[in-house]
């Protein structure tokens, strides 16, 4: 089953009595059933690992038109986690992120281009000050009926970010002028 069909039948499933409208998810950040991580080369050796602990937002599936469906997401930058107290300091300085400046980071979706299983999401990225136009690679995980009576939906997306096009020049060696992003996005419907 491709990406729209299992988008489609996720939906549908959820409607009632027949017609077809957007259905609207909020994120399950509260129980830990989403995430945004990130990766960076160390040096060229190895992998600097780390995450956003605190984000928020949604996103709206239209079965009969995916490519209208939207995601919308807002990051408390000073939520960043990279499993080292130190360096978390420094990531939330001028240097990068410069949180006491640029506490939010956002991503409001423009389009989705629906292709077999997966989906190129494209929107608008604002980080460190600057928007900037981004493409995620995203793949439908499934969506259905919870145990709790609720319906939820999944997705799992990427995208690499080049520091330097978001105002962030600090010199980490040219193996480390991209950064990796993963969202796992889990949502809830309204």
């Amino acid at each position: 089953m491709n990406f729209k069909s299992l988008l489609a039948a996720s939906v549908l499933s959820t409607l009632s009595l027949g017609q077809a409208q957007a259905a609207d998810y909020v994120i399950d950040t509260a129980a830990v059933h989403a995430s945004i991580n990130f990766r960076i080369k160390h040096l060229g050796y190895s992998w600097l690992t780390g995450r956003f602990d605190q984000f928020s937002g949604g996103f709206a599936f239209d079965a009969e038109a995916p490519a209208d469906s939207s995601v919308q997401v807002e990051i408390d930058t000073a939520s960043v986690n990279s499993n080292n107290a130190e360096r978390d300091i420094h990531l939330r300085s001028g240097d990068f992120l410069d949180v006491g400046k640029f506490p939010k980071a956002s991503f409001t979706s423009t389009s989705m281009a629906v292709t077999g299983e997966s989906a190129v999401v494209t929107g608008d990225l604002t980080l460190h000050g600057v928007t900037r136009e981004i493409t995620l690679n995203a793949d439908f995980l499934g969506g259905g009926k919870d145990p709790w009576g609720g319906v939820r939906a999944g997705f799992t997306a990427t995208t690499t970010l080049t520091l330097a096009d978001f105002g962030m020049t600090y010199n980490l060696g040219p193996a480390s002028a991209t950064i990796e992003m993963q969202l796992n996005i889990e949502g809830v419907k309204k």
